[in-house]
C-alpha cells in the first residue's frame, strides 16, 4: 500500500491534457486503488490528481495490502482491477465493512462476462467501466457512482442481462459454481500472508497483531476450510478460488506499505 507523496504532476510543455468533466454537484471526495501494474496505478494517480474535487490517497498491490489501506486511510472510493479480484471475494470484503469504501470495478477483458457483472454488483460494487476506457469515462463512473446508486458504462450495457438459464432437472433454475467466502476479512489476510510463506510471528508484525492472535485466526482457518494444516489450507484456497494468482501481468511486484512523508 502507498501513499501519493507528489501533489501533482504538470503536463509535458507543449501538450495539452484532456479536459476532465467538471464536477456536477456534491462534495469532494478521496481515492484509492487497488492495481499491481505501476504504468495503470501511475495514470490512475495522475488523472485523479487532476480531477477536480477528487483527492489520490494511495494504493494497494494485492488483496492484504487492500484491505489494511482501507483501514489505515479509509478513502471513499475504490477503484478495484477486476482481474486481482476474479471471484469478487475482496469486493464484498471491502464493503462489508463499517465505513466500507465506494467500489468502483475497472473490468479487464478476461472478467467482461455477464457473470462477474452480476457477482461484483451482487458483492456490493456501486459502478463498473471498462479498464481500456478512455479517462474521460473512468472519471464519468467516478462521479456518477459517487452521486448515485448505481452506475454501468454504456459499453457494458449489453451484460447487464445474461443469458437465461436451463432449468434444473428438478425443474429449479440451474446455476453455475460459485467460490464461496467463509472467512473473516482478517482470517483472509492472514491465509494471504500464509500463502505468501509467512509463520505467525511476521504475519502478527505485518497485522499489527499478537502472535497468539495470529494463532487463533489460524486455527479458525483450518476449521472453516476443513484443512489439515497451514499448507493444505492454502492449497484448498486456491483449488476453490479462495486465493487466486495474480494476473500474468502483477506477477513479482512489490507489496509494502509506505506511509506519506
Amino acid at each position: 500500500m502507498t501513499r501519493s507523496t507528489d501533489p501533482g504532476r504538470a503536463h509535458p510543455p507543449g501538450a495539452s491534457a484532456p479536459p476532465i468533466p467538471p464536477v456536477t454537484g456534491g462534495r469532494g471526495f478521496t481515492v484509492a486503488a487497488v492495481e499491481a501494474v505501476p504504468i495503470f496505478r501511475d495514470g490512475l494517480s495522475a488523472l485523479i490528481q487532476r480531477s477536480h474535487g477528487m483527492t489520490w490517497v494511495g494504493h494497494a498491490a494485492n488483496h492484504h495490502t487492500a484491505l489494511q489501506l482501507c483501514e489505515q486511510l479509509k478513502p471513499e472510493m475504490i477503484l478495484l482491477d477486476s482481474g486481482l479480484d476474479p471471484n469478487c471475494h475482496l469486493t464484498r470484503l471491502l464493503t462489508a465493512a463499517e465505513h466500507p469504501p465506494i467500489v468502483v470495478v475497472l473490468i479487464r477483458e478476461a472478467t467482461r462476462t455477464s457473470r462477474y457483472l452480476t457477482s461484483a454488483i451482487g458483492a456490493g460494487a456501486r459502478a463498473a467501466v471498462p479498464r481500456s476506457a478512455e479517462p474521460r469515462r473512468v472519471i464519468e463512473a467516478m462521479r456518477r457512482a459517487h452521486m448515485e446508486t448505481r452506475y454501468l458504462d454504456p459499453a457494458l450495457a449489453t451484460l447487464a442481462v445474461g443469458p437465461k438459464r436451463q432449468p434444473a432437472a428438478d425443474g429449479r433454475p440451474a446455476t453455475g459454481p460459485r467460490a464461496q467466502m467463509p472467512l473473516s476479512r482478517r482470517e483472509y489476510q492472514v491465509l494471504q500472508l500464509i500463502a505468501e510463506g509467512m509463520e505467525n510471528s511476521a504475519i502478527a508484525k505485518v497485522l499489527y497483531l499478537s502472535v497468539e492472535t495470529v494463532r487463533t485466526h489460524v486455527k479458525s482457518i483450518l476449521r472453516k476450510l476443513a484443512a489439515r494444516d497451514r499448507t493444505h489450507a492454502v492449497t484448498t484456497a486456491f483449488r476453490s478460488g479462495i486465493l487466486i494468482t495474480h494476473p500474468d501481468d502483477c506477477a513479482q511486484l512489490p507489496e509494502s506499505a509506505e506511509p506519506q512523508k
